[in-house]
């Protein structure tokens, strides 16, 4: 990473989220915010991936249903970049549960029910690092400055 004080998380917009034409307006309201994108891939998640990534809800009922819902279509992986962006692309998605969600983020303003919650986010800065590396290689991921960082971070 170029900036040390920066971090990384792992955003997916889910196969709703790709049949209902959301990417641009995911991207947009994260580059918005001033967000860097080092990485984006639309592909069709492999199942043993996704048994991967989600294996700490392996015990779960909803485990098994979820896993086939996240290889029922594309999937957008993307990789954001900065200050506190784990935390904030937590809040900028909403809570879990769109029903719960505040109007103005991406679930409140896109979702109803839980099981088509348009986006995943890595829910802390370890989990974000493990997921990176599940989805993407080094390669993959861009290193650059970002032209409009002095008018974003003092």
């Amino acid at each position: 990473m170029s900036d040390p004080k920066a971090e990384r998380t792992f955003i997916a917009i889910k196969p709703d989220g790709v049949q209902r034409g959301l990417i641009g307006d995911i991207i947009k309201r994260f580059e918005q915010r001033g967000y860097k994108m080092v990485a984006g891939k639309l592909m069709w998640a492999p199942k043993d991936l996704l048994l991967n990534h989600y294996k700490d809800l392996s015990d779960k009922p909803f485990f098994k249903g979820l896993v086939e819902y996240m290889a029922s279509g594309p999937v957008f992986a993307m990789v954001w970049e900065g200050k506190e962006v784990v935390k904030m692309g937590r809040k900028m998605l909403g809570a879990t549960n769109p029903l719960s969600s505040e109007p103005g983020t991406i679930r409140g303003d896109y979702c109803i029910d839980m099981g088509r919650n348009v986006c995943h986010g890595s829910d802390a800065v370890e989990t974000a690092q493990r997921e990176i590396a599940l989805w993407f290689k080094d390669d993959e991921l861009n290193d650059y400055e970002f032209a409009s960082k002095g008018w974003i971070y003092e």
